[in-house]
């Protein structure tokens, strides 16, 4: 039976978002279903135009949860309907994260009167993880190769390796939930950083 040797090593990338996506409410109240119908999709059209201008593609805007409700008025002791409740969502990819800000004040410029959430994320997840694998590696070979020099054994082949993410790239997020009158000015949403942390175990023969 051969003898085997297990070592572990660590490895951290930060991560720095590069893209995010954020959900933006539009609600619209009127008299009948068509009226209702034809403000919010006005306003969908102007958000759209507007985030366009700024360089957000077509196909990164896309419309989400489109409700028309009626609305009731139960003062009278019966139900009657009073209008009509228009909402929808939109969520809007932005692949060039400085242009995070100018997106929300353009769109609740353009009568957007919801802020649903902002989420963060990474275009090329593999690469990171790649990168903080090779780092978990060779911390641990460096690990094992001590060991053997300190406690005068060799090192065999490997027989296994095994790995975990102790905390994977997973998208950052911040509900915002707030309306367009308290985001007008300067919106100054920060993406901040997080880490891809990857664990290895190597094992190793002993001889």
């Amino acid at each position: 039976k051969t003898d085997t040797f297990n070592v572990s090593g660590e490895g951290v990338v930060t991560i720095k978002p590069d893209m995010a996506t954020v959900t933006v409410g539009i609600q619209a109240r009127a008299e009948t279903v068509k009226a209702a119908q034809d403000q919010i999709n006005s306003t969908i059209n102007k958000v759209a135009s507007s985030i366009k201008k700024l360089g957000v593609e077509q196909k990164d805007i896309q419309t989400t949860n489109y409700n028309i409700n009626p609305t009731y008025d139960y003062t009278s002791g019966s139900q009657r309907i009073t209008g009509y409740l228009a909402s929808t969502n939109l969520s809007i990819k932005i692949r060039s994260i400085d242009l995070i800000n100018q997106v929300i004040d353009s769109a609740t410029g353009s009568g957007a009167n919801q802020i649903g959430g902002i989420s963060f994320d990474v275009d090329d997840k593999s690469k990171l993880e790649d990168e903080a694998r090779q780092k978990a590696v060779s911390v641990a070979k460096k690990k094992a190769e001590s060991a053997a020099k300190i406690a005068g054994f060799r090192l065999g082949r490997m027989v296994n390796y095994s790995e975990s993410f102790d905390s994977g790239p997973q998208p950052l997020r911040m509900a915002v939930g707030a309306p367009a009158e308290s985001v007008k000015l300067e919106t100054a949403v920060e993406p901040g950083s997080s880490e891809i942390k990857v664990i290895v175990t190597l094992s190793y023969e002993i001889r």
